[in-house]
């Protein structure tokens, strides 16, 4: 369900997560929760039907 631009901004995170630290880690993971909440709801709304 992830598409380029996330990917863009999850990748340099990941290659530096050693050395960033907790905090870095932690608004990583509020910004895929954002996503997760996006995502979800669009898929309620029916955004994400072909139809």
């Amino acid at each position: 369900f992830f598409f380029d631009v996330e990917t863009v901004f999850l990748y340099p995170w990941a290659m530096s997560f050693d050395v960033l630290g907790v905090s870095v880690f932690i608004e990583a993971l509020i910004f895929v929760l954002i996503l997760i909440v996006g995502l979800v709801y669009a898929w309620r709304k029916g955004a994400l039907e072909w139809s």
